[in-house]
């Protein structure tokens, strides 16, 4: 072995990543971004839960217990509704996390040295919150049951606040039921980002994309030839993971068949763009391999897909709502574990049309422009 050559071809790599500029940043930054999102993304704990109290007793007490909750820092209190009639649709539409339900005569119970049963609503459509945020009610109840023993100088065993927990739309807290309807977007956009990033780049490195415009083929008509049978062949990858799901994990399917096919429609639109977007900019398939991997580790990491999006700090909460995935998840989980239709789900859909219209107009109007030089 000479060392000489070794050390040359040492030279000659390096000196092709360095005329390779786009793939040299990619390699520096995504360990960077790495360590920052699962840095401060894993690490966080779950706090700033949206919760509702209903409060049906009206009194000190009643008052006390929700600013016990209020003060702990994992639950922000944004809404007052006037009954459990009214709960439902701020759950449906994931604009309330968890309930505290007080009923009627909890102070007058406690006054008489009785048990005062307190409702405490979780949404089970995220297992891990739903998990987390019932210990987290639980721990407050109990705190606020030692101080009430400790004001009062009664004995330990004394009679106080009962929690009782009642698990909406998914009753066994059965992570599989959440993950699957994710997994399903989360597939669908692996696939189609991974293919189509390598579709016009092949052909460029190839020198075949020349030759193809020499016959009498159009660029609409190469356009279309060359996204439908991707396109096809993510629903057939869809249909066999929703199959699998459905009748091997068991997972409930409580929605409409016309929800789930509409988000995912218009999620294969957006993938689709973002695929041919990646392929447009990268001159090597090296480079675009590279720059899929730096868009989907972000969008897997911050929407909601593996870590709550309420377990997120402030800062970086907002830039998930610009990850399609999220709204992706969010319209596959309410249809699958809550049965929402397109009127709960009616905001994360127009947001799906946006992204879809946005990003695979964009591509297509690049992509005509590129072939056309």
């Amino acid at each position: 072995m000479s060392l000489r050559r070794v050390r040359l071809l040492m030279w000659k790599e390096f000196l092709q990543l360095r005329r390779d500029p786009l793939l040299l940043r990619l390699l520096f930054l995504m360990p960077v971004m790495q360590l920052i999102l699962f840095g401060y993304v894993v690490a966080a704990d779950v706090r700033n839960l949206a919760t509702a109290v209903i409060d049906l007793d009206r009194t000190s007490t009643s008052r006390q217990i929700e600013a016990s909750f209020a003060s702990s820092g994992y639950f922000a209190i944004v809404a007052h509704p006037d009954g459990e009639t009214a709960l439902k649709p701020l759950m449906d539409t994931g604009q309330v996390r968890i309930a505290i339900i007080i009923p009627e005569g909890t102070q007058a119970a406690l006054d008489k040295g009785q048990n005062a049963p307190l409702g405490i609503v979780v949404d089970g459509s995220d297992s891990q919150l739903a998990s987390v945020g019932s210990g987290y009610a639980g721990q407050i109840v109990a705190r606020l049951n030692a101080e009430r023993i400790d004001r009062l100088g009664v004995d330990i065993a004394a009679p106080g606040i009962d929690a009782r927990v009642r698990v909406l739309f998914n009753p066994t807290l059965a992570q599989v039921n959440t993950m699957i309807p994710g997994l399903v977007a989360a597939i669908l956009m692996i696939s189609i980002m991974a293919i189509m990033s390598q579709a016009v780049v092949r052909e460029r490195e190839r020198g075949t994309l020349e030759q193809m415009f020499v016959t009498p083929i159009g660029r609409g008509e190469y356009l279309v030839g060359k996204v439908t049978p991707y396109a096809l062949m993510a629903v057939g990858q869809l249909s066999l993971v929703a199959l699998v799901g459905l009748f091997w994990f068991r997972v409930p399917f409580n929605g409409t068949f016309s929800v789930v096919l509409v988000g995912l429609g218009l999620f294969m639109l957006t993938s689709i763009g973002m695929g041919l977007l990646v392929s447009l900019v990268s001159r090597t398939r090296h480079q675009a391999q590279q720059t899929v991997m730096f868009i989907m580790i972000p969008s897997f990491v911050l929407s909601g897909f593996i870590f709550p999006i309420d377990s997120m700090p402030p800062s970086i909460v907002p830039i998930s709502y610009l990850i399609p995935l999220t709204y992706a998840i969010t319209v596959l989980r309410g249809s699958f574990v809550k049965g929402s239709g397109f009127e709960a789900l009616a905001v994360q859909l127009l947001v799906m049309v946006a992204f879809a219209v946005v990003i695979f107009g964009a591509a297509l109007i690049a992509t005509r422009r590129r072939l056309s030089e």
